[in-house]
């Protein structure tokens, strides 16, 4: 079988939640990098491929797929039915759901922040920070007495987690008041992929705070 076809921006944080699924699958992949920044997403032949030229998307031997958690739960159910990682007991999976709609809520907080930066806005606006802590203090809630986002096992719910907090966290969020999620975070920093991710989220963070003159947290 031909590798799976994995249309990529390493900065782009949805991008990463599908990669981090690759690397915990250890699937047999061709990157195919598309560079946001230099509008490789509008070239035709992307287009035509994904009509909303967005990153990720995959070609698996001609079955085109983009959005990142259905990526991820499609992954995890083609190469590995029944694993932990998307749970067939519908119970657990509905919990990992549930996790994964939360990432989408965390995923449009961030570009709540990073647009106005984008358009030229060179402050972030207390109320946007207020919406991001906010989620933050459900996910740590939601992890008391939990290693996992949802229960005691790695779940793609996770790895779509870690892709937009880390994210949050390069641009400034601080987490010293969350304890749970804090030591979530050490805990995956054994998880695959998870260095490459770091690579892209810092890369963002840097990238935004540069433009809000911005060297440490929010809060500082």
């Amino acid at each position: 079988m031909a590798p799976l076809k994995f249309y990529h921006f390493g900065v782009s944080p949805p991008s990463r939640c599908a990669l981090l699924t690759i690397r915990n699958l250890k699937l047999d992949v061709e990157i195919i990098l598309v560079d946001l920044m230099k509008g490789a997403h509008l070239e035709s032949g992307f287009v035509k491929l994904n009509p909303q030229h967005t990153v990720p998307t995959i070609d698996d031997n001609g079955f085109i797929l983009w959005e990142s958690r259905a990526i991820a739960t499609y992954l995890v159910s083609s190469r590995a039915p029944g694993s932990s990682l998307y749970p067939s007991d519908v119970k657990k999976r509905a919990v990992v759901d549930a996790r994964l709609y939360l990432d989408q809520s965390l995923q449009l907080a961030g570009r709540d922040i990073m647009l106005p930066i984008h358009k030229g806005e060179t402050t972030i606006a207390q109320d946007k920070k207020d919406s991001v802590y906010k989620l933050l203090e459900n996910f740590n809630a939601f992890l008391e007495g939990k290693k996992y986002a949802a229960g005691d096992e790695l779940t793609v719910a996770d790895l779509a987690l870690l892709s937009s907090i880390s994210t949050l966290q390069h641009l400034g969020a601080n987490f010293s008041k969350f304890s749970n999620l804090s030591a979530w975070y050490k805990r995956l920093e054994s998880v695959p992929g998870f260095a490459e991710n770091e690579e892209g989220a810092k890369f963002l963070g840097d990238f935004v705070k540069a433009r809000v003159n911005l060297t440490g947290s929010w809060d500082d």
